[in-house]
């Protein structure tokens, strides 16, 4: 079982950056994906980025060239760097692994809040 902490949320204000990690408590190299999710109040999860075992990423459309997702393996940790905030990405951001084997895993969350 893996688990997995996510940290570097905070407020924000807009056209600010920051940058969130995911430091999981085993390997990351045997997954198929690593990812990025977000949550905002009164809706739906939603993906936000998601980088695989060969280092390909893939982003929503929202990001709209502003999110760098990456991967560390000797470090076990994937980052999620987000630059030009908008007060609309406000969210709990969630950090997800996904194994061949169809487990899945999920963080805690951490709360990023960007003001206007």
């Amino acid at each position: 079982q893996v688990q997995l902490v996510e940290s570097g949320g905070g407020l924000v204000q807009a056209g600010g950056s920051l940058r969130l990690s995911c430091a999981a408590s085993g390997s990351i190299v045997s997954t198929l994906y690593m990812a990025w999710y977000r949550q905002a109040p009164g809706k739906q999860r939603e993906v936000v980025a998601i980088i695989n075992s060969r280092g390909i990423t893939s982003y929503a459309d929202f990001v709209e060239g502003r999110f760098t997702i990456s991967r560390d393996s000797p470090k076990n940790t994937v980052y999620l760097q987000m630059n030009s905030l908008k007060p609309e990405d406000t969210a709990v951001y969630y950090c997800k692994a996904a194994f061949p084997t169809r487990s899945e895993y999920w963080g805690q969350g951490t709360q990023v809040t960007v003001s206007s």
